[in-house]
Order: structure tokens, then C-alpha cells, then sequence
């Protein structure tokens, strides 16, 4: 039996799923993928032609069963993984064996309304904290409510592990 350990990191844009994915990797040196870059990878390889600007549901049909089949690999050669990025459906569970299961943790970061209201200066400051955002005028107040009310409510619809930052941006990585 494998004693991979796969980290599943997911949630709306802006909620620190990179940064978050940055300190395990410094914390346990398990080596992360960011889905954000495979999809850029591939489109600007010229191997898809959706872009950027795709819809969110085209992208994730295309880039989850290459991520999917990934985090297997890893599993059968018993490697660490951490994977993060906006791309992994509610229903991942649903691609994955027992054997694959035991392997994955899965965490959905989602900001409340409090938060993001109160601390919208922050989000926006610490946008780029890990990567560089070239265009981040889609980041609004309205756009960062409106994806993470969605994203809670299919957290819940799905009955996934989901973690809600509500007063200070606090995430205990000792116990992921």
C-alpha cells in the first residue's frame, strides 16, 4: 500500500490557494503543481484551443482528467504531491479508487462575505504574493463575493472538506 501523501488545494481566485500551497512545500518539501501553469503550458504550446478566457467548466473538463491521471502516477510510485489551482471538481472523489482515496487530502479555501469585505485592501495587496498577475482588473469586490458565495455553495451541494476564512486569514498547515 502507498504512503503517498497528495494535497488537493482548490477554491475561487484570490482566496491564497498558491501561497497556501508555497508554505507546504517549504514545511514538508513535498513539490506542488499549479494548475494554473499546465494550462498555460498548454495553450501556449498551441495544444488546446481554448484560452485564458475559456469558460471555467470548458477548462476543468480539459485539464482535470491530465491532473487526475497525474496525482495517480504519483500515487503508484509512492511520491508526494501538492496540487492546487481552480480545476478540480466537487466530484473528484468519483475518479479515484479506495487505494487512490487513502492517499488524498482534499481542502477548498472559500472566504466569507465578513472577510472579503473587511479585508478586500489585503486580498488585492497580497494578489501577487507568489506569482505575478499580469491582469488583475477582473478582481473586484462584487467578482470576489459572487465566487466564493458559489464556491461555498457547491462545497456544501458536494459535501466536500472546505475551509472557511472568516476573521483573520488564518490556515493551521500543521494539521493538513
Amino acid at each position: 500500500m502507498s504512503k503517498s501523501k497528495i494535497i488537493l488545494i482548490t477554491g475561487a481566485s484570490h482566496v491564497g490557494k498558491t501561497a497556501l500551497a508555497q508554505r507546504l512545500l517549504e514545511k514538508y518539501g513535498y513539490p506542488y503543481l499549479s494548475i494554473d501553469h499546465l494550462k498555460m503550458g498548454l495553450i501556449r504550446s498551441g495544444n488546446t484551443a481554448l484560452t485564458p478566457m475559456s469558460d471555467e467548466c470548458e477548462l476543468t473538463a480539459y485539464l482535470w482528467p491530465i491532473v487526475r491521471e497525474m496525482i495517480k502516477t504519483a500515487i503508484e510510485n509512492d511520491q508526494n504531491l501538492i496540487v492546487e489551482g481552480c480545476y478540480i471538481p466537487f466530484d473528484w472523489q468519483s475518479d479515484f479508487g479506495a487505494e487512490y482515496l487513502s492517499c488524498i487530502k482534499y481542502y477548498c479555501l472559500v472566504m466569507s462575505e465578513h472577510y472579503v469585505r473587511t479585508h478586500f485592501d489585503d486580498i488585492k495587496r497580497y494578489a501577487s504574493v507568489i506569482e505575478t498577475r499580469l491582469d488583475d482588473s477582473d478582481c473586484t469586490m462584487q467578482v470576489v463575493l459572487d465566487d466564493n458565495a458559489e464556491i461555498l455553495r457547491l462545497a456544501k451541494l458536494h459535501g466536500v472538506n472546505y475551509v472557511l476564512i472568516d476573521g483573520a486569514y488564518e490556515i493551521d498547515i500543521e494539521n493538513l
